[in-house]
């Protein structure tokens, strides 16, 4: 990607992260950026073309994170071998790296706070914060614990993606982030030695 290319998916998706995608215009990113529309548009066709490149940016980013930490990128259907591979020590390790990925990454994070905003405005945003940050987690998590032979789940899933997802919260709003990010790392302790 060139360095405009991406120049303009960066402040896109700041903007998106500020104001929501509905509200803002091509011409408020060109402006952003003291580039004419048809400079932008030289890179992408349209806003939705800016949209749909920072959803598969997500996508890609999101399966290069669960590879690292040799966590299943899929649903259990397409990876089961993955997913019965997959051990508890090496989900606390991804779940931490997970939390800072989408408080601290500015991609991520700046995604997270889009779709937090958009999620009232249209179905299909809706759909993208259900998948990413609320029911595809919480279900990705009730399929390994499944995998790992963990009593009740779905509850304990939920139990453990609700704290995250919570300190997400506490995160943005906090004064010392450190602070949360160690509450955030003791109650995960806390939540797996309840499952073990």
């Amino acid at each position: 990607m060139s360095n405009r290319k991406e120049e303009i998916l960066i402040v896109a998706l700041h903007l998106f992260a500020r104001d929501g995608y509905e509200a803002v215009s091509v011409s408020q990113i060109a402006g952003e950026l003291d580039i004419t529309k048809g400079a932008l548009y030289r890179h992408y066709k349209s806003k939705r073309d800016i949209f749909d490149c920072i959803v598969q940016r997500m996508e890609q980013q999101d399966g290069e994170q669960a590879a690292e930490y040799e966590m299943p990128e899929e649903e259990k259907e397409k990876m089961a071998e993955k997913y019965e591979k997959a051990s508890l020590d090496d989900f606390v390790e991804y779940s931490k790296s997970m939390f800072e990925y989408w408080t601290e990454d500015d991609f991520a994070s700046s995604f997270r706070k889009m779709l937090t905003i958009e999620q009232f405005r249209s179905e299909e945003m809706q759909s993208l914060y259900q998948q990413y940050l609320v029911s595809g987690p919480a279900e990705y998590v009730k399929d390994l614990f499944k995998s790992m032979e963990i009593k009740n789940p779905e509850e304990n899933a939920v139990k453990f993606y609700a704290n995250m997802f919570f300190y997400y919260s506490m995160y943005d709003g906090a004064a010392d982030k450190e602070k949360v990010k160690v509450e955030f790392v003791l109650a995960i302790k806390s939540l797996v030695q309840e499952l073990t």
